[in-house]
């Protein structure tokens, strides 16, 4: 099987075009610079990676991210580079011969493949909500996840069951990690997630030979250690206490935080605000809209997501409305000032 460095010579990229994607990669995954060269030498010489790809209840968004991974590798290798041996929207094969290809990928890979799930899995009433082949979506989860070498929620649903889950939750939809619990999962959540994520977690398992650093959820840390707020260009306007109180007024077309509209970005941990999708060119705040928090457990049943964050939880009217939009102005304003005195007391120095 090909190394993803013979793939690259395959594709008519030259050796620096991969020693550059080495390096990104180590960047990307925060690795320490000693590291780079560990890095491009496993690129350089392991097999690319085995994948078998489930889908259960979703929208197949999270697919549709993954193949336009950009940043990291040009769509014509990263669908080369890694062997996607069963993925039921991206395969040729359908009915009997697609779901003969999933067990004889299991036996051939047992132990070395890495397992990504799309989609929540239903073990309600039997599992009957949702299934393939005649099989339910949570055995075919346990027999596939028994043999992979680790498992990979992506997306909202598989992390935290998201909007199947939502009440009233119709379909007994359930996270991932509640069926597989003998080894570890990785969740890469998001509505969709970004797809150089998605690659980046798996690269780095293939270069390193072991899982990225998780936080107290599962999710890399490198990806999903800071809020948006955290690394949002319009944060400086929420420091001075300037938010746009509609879509189209003037504030919002001066960039102005959107605070007031909604934005979730203070309690949202995802790269989005520094990644971006489509090769880095833009994310929904940069696109005048606000983030609703989709990478966040139970998003959907937080509140309507174009209230602010402080009615969100037990909202009763217009009245807590304004008073968590004063609070979060004065906060704004109150760091604002903070800024000022501490500037004007450098400059005094």
């Amino acid at each position: 099987m090909e190394s993803l460095y013979e793939i690259f010579k395959r594709k008519g990229y030259s050796r620096r075009d991969f020693l550059k994607f080495s390096l990104a990669v180590s960047a990307f995954l925060g690795l320490p610079p000693s590291l780079y060269p560990k890095v491009a030498q496993a690129l350089e010489k392991k097999e690319k990676p085995v994948v078998i790809w489930l889908e259960f209840q979703d929208c197949a968004g999270c697919s549709e991210s993954f193949i336009r991974s950009t940043t990291l590798l040009p769509t014509e290798v990263l669908l080369d580079y890694i062997s996607l041996e069963y993925h039921e929207t991206l395969m040729a094969p359908s009915g009997f011969y697609a779901e003969e290809a999933r067990e004889e990928a299991i036996k051939k890979y047992k132990g070395k493949y890495v397992l990504v799930v799309e989609g929540s899995p239903t073990p309600a009433d039997g599992g009957v909500y949702c299934t393939v082949g005649g099989k339910s979506s949570v055995d075919i989860l346990r027999e596939t996840a028994e043999h992979a070498a680790f498992v990979i929620a992506v997306g909202s649903c598989a992390s935290w069951g998201g909007i199947p889950k939502a009440s009233p939750n119709p379909t007994g939809a359930v996270p991932v990690y509640e069926i597989v619990k003998d080894k570890p999962v990785v969740n890469v959540p998001g509505c969709p997630p970004i797809g150089d994520v998605m690659v980046a977690t798996i690269v780095h398992f293939l270069a390193l030979g072991k899982l990225p650093p998780l936080d107290e959820l599962g999710r890399p840390k490198q990806f999903y250690g800071e809020t948006i707020h955290d690394r949002c260009y319009r944060r400086a306007f929420y420091n001075s206490g300037q938010f746009a109180e509609s879509f189209d007024d003037e504030k919002a077309r001066k960039g102005y935080c959107l605070y007031k509209l909604g934005c979730k970005g203070p309690i949202t941990r995802n790269a989005c605000a520094s990644m971006r999708w489509n090769g880095g060119l833009s994310f929904p705040i940069q696109s005048g809209h606000p983030c609703f928090g989709c990478s966040e457990p139970d998003f959907w049943d937080r509140g309507f997501i174009y209230n602010p964050l402080s009615v969100m939880e037990g909202y009763s009217g217009i009245s807590d409305t304004l008073k968590g939009v004063g609070i979060g102005a004065a906060v704004g304003i109150g760091i604002g000032v903070l800024n000022k005195l501490i500037n004007k007391k450098k400059e005094e120095k």
